[in-house]
């Protein structure tokens, strides 16, 4: 269940073993008229059943275990909707107890509202007023190292009794999570124990250089599963009809990304857009980061998007001379109706254009929550846990997995692989991934009980392979058009080494003159692979270090390979009648959006504009 929209999948074990048999999705239904999620789930299982020509429903009801004919032999679900798990985190200090309780929230799946420290325990009233109208469904309390400070942990405890929110869902008292200083216990006891629905588990920094995040997040899952998710309209009939209790979205999509990082060896960047929020993952180093960015969607949020990016940030994506009237009209229109479609090119370029910022911005965030440098640029890490002092570029992924409806649903995959290389913004070789019909949850938590199954339709029916991304970070005095590089590629597997080449695909060798500013796409399909060689110039950087050589062997996709010398971060300005024709030559260069560009070259008022063609809608690259 999302915000917007609730997805059903069925899953089946053919001759060749399990696959997916089906998708459908209707409209959430967890407010009012309806307030009953079991509502929006029962619509879309109805239309399953129609594309599927399985029994699964009686009466109303999902069937789980089967019946006979009818039904399923397992039923599971996850939950977004309603804005998922909203926390408040607090303690002491923001590098130490307080950036714990943060990430111990994102990594329980939460979207955090409010991160308090010590400060905020000694403002003004507003401060107290600002925590009342939170309304969060949990909050977690930490602070102190183990036998360490007791008074200033109090201090937090007396803030949060003085406040006294209530629970987002209302009915019962708010639960409280507390993984502070064990020598502080009996204090917040006394302080919230009569108020607050409190329980304890251990410190989540019981020492300085030590930071123990699992039981906290254990304990937020099942105050979530057992106190809020309780309180949504329909979970006591929903809980009949699934085998397992629901997962927060979030935790789900983070289990099937850490299982392809470990079945892969992959340094791994994850990015999951929805109606409400972004999240994003990565597992660096074996080390696991979640971050959930509220307000920042595609239905729902997309006036946040709009006015946190601006308006500037969104037209130098739009690739046609736009009005700004009619972009915030459209943009309003969409939060009002959250589950409306792009009728035309325009309104499809304009939710992609949301889709790059939503992501930019949630990254932004994800860097910080992670405590990595921001890739984009060289720099070291100081934090003494995990890292030491490896550098950002050690840091940065290999792979970029993309999910949510923008991603899953774009009718070209060129276009995903656009949307993800425009916002994501890394130098170097980057293998892009896309969920096929957005079923990462779905996944996520199969994995749970049936973790090979899990893995089986994951890898042959969830991801689909875009192809390998070249980005280039360019020194600040080449100019536009400059020879930056020379790039060799040469087709292994059908067609290559020496062979004639395959007629579909790319030829068995390929020699590009690289250019700052410009974008080229080798098609290479994806059961090929070609070894590519690429020899910088002028300092440019490839993801080695500038001048140095990068080479790869590099698998084909639905997109195929993709060299980007637009420079990182990438030179764009909105508006001006330039940049629209060097956006245009872009998307000219991958085939993103067939009929606009060429056919409008000379179209700087956008009358030629137009409904979504044939060419747009599917085929190419691929349909969704």
């Amino acid at each position: 269940m999302g915000s917007t929209t609730t997805k059903a999948i069925l899953l089946e074990r053919q001759s060749s073993g399990w696959r997916l048999a089906g998708r459908e999705e209707a409209p959430t239904t967890v407010e009012s008229p309806y307030e009953d999620v079991t509502i929006g789930i029962a619509q879309a299982v109805a239309r399953l059943e129609t594309v599927t020509g399985r029994k699964l429903l009686d009466q109303g009801e999902v069937v789980a275990p089967r019946r006979g004919p009818v039904g399923a032999d397992l039923y599971i679900s996850t939950s977004s909707a309603g804005g998922g798990l909203q926390m408040v985190s607090a303690g002491l200090v923001s590098r130490y107890s307080a950036g714990s309780a943060e990430r111990a929230a994102l990594g329980a799946g939460a979207i955090v509202s409010r991160s308090l420290s010590i400060l905020d325990a000694r403002l003004s009233a507003d401060s107290i007023d600002l925590l009342r109208r939170l309304r969060p469904d949990i909050v977690l309390l930490c602070g102190g190292t183990d036998q360490g400070n007791v008074s200033s942990v109090v201090s937090l405890a007396e803030y949060l009794a003085v406040a006294g929110p209530a629970p987002r869902h209302g009915g019962g008292r708010l639960p409280v999570v507390y993984a502070g200083n064990s020598g502080a216990r009996d204090e917040v006891e006394r302080l919230l124990g009569e108020r607050f629905d409190l329980t304890m588990v251990d410190n989540v920094r019981p020492s300085v250089d030590d930071e123990v995040l699992e039981p906290a997040r254990r304990e937020v899952h099942r105050v979530f599963l057992e106190h809020v998710m309780s309180r949504a309209p329909g979970y006591d009939r929903l809980l009949r009809w699934s085998a397992r209790r629901l997962e927060p979205t979030p935790r789900a999509v983070g289990v099937m990304m850490e299982m392809f990082a470990r079945d892969h060896g992959a340094e791994v960047l994850g990015i999951d857009i929805g109606g409400a929020t972004t999240d994003v993952f990565t597992v660096l180093q074996g080390r696991f980061t979640r971050s959930v960015s509220a307000n920042l969607g595609l239905s729902y949020s997309a006036g946040n998007v709009l006015q946190r990016a601006g308006l500037d940030a969104l037209l130098r994506w739009l690739p046609y001379a736009a009005d700004a009237d009619a972009i915030l009209d459209s943009i309003h229109n969409k939060m009002v109706r959250p589950t409306t479609l792009p009728e035309t090119t325009e309104e499809l370029m304009l939710e992609h254009a949301l889709a790059r910022e939503a992501i930019r911005l949630a990254l932004a965030r994800h860097w910080i929550v992670a405590q990595i440098p921001d890739s984009t640029r060289s720099g070291e890490t100081s934090d003494p846990d995990w890292m030491g002092r490896r550098t950002a570029r050690a840091l940065q992924p290999t792979t970029v997995i993309g999910s949510g409806g923008p991603l899953c649903h774009a009718p070209r995959r060129v276009q995903a692989a656009l949307i993800m290389a425009d916002s994501v913004e890394l130098a170097g070789a980057l293998d892009l991934f896309v969920d096929s019909v957005f079923m990462l949850p779905h996944l996520g938590v199969l994995a749970a009980s049936h973790p090979d199954v899990a893995r089986e339709v994951f890898e042959r029916d969830c991801l689909v392979r875009l192809g390998t991304l070249f980005g280039a970070r360019l020194p600040r005095w080449v100019r536009e058009g400059q020879v930056v590089g020379r790039a060799v590629v040469r087709v292994e597997g059908a067609g290559g080494a020496g062979g004639a080449g395959d007629r579909d695909g790319a030829p068995p060798l390929t020699d590009l003159v690289l250019r700052a500013g410009e974008m080229v796409l080798v098609p290479l399909r994806g059961e090929q692979s070609a070894r590519v060689e690429i020899f910088p110039r002028l300092g440019t950087d490839f993801g080695r270090g500038p001048g140095k050589l990068q080479t790869k062997v590099a698998k084909g996709g639905e997109a195929g390979l993709i060299f980007d010398l637009r420079g990182r971060p990438i030179r764009t300005s909105g508006g001006s009648e330039a940049q629209v024709r060097r956006l245009r030559s872009w998307l000219d260069a991958v085939a993103a959006y067939p009929g606009f560009g060429r056919a409008q070259h000379g179209d700087m008022d956008g009358s030629a504009r137009g409904p979504l063609s044939a060419g747009a809608a599917g085929g190419g690259s691929g349909g969704a």
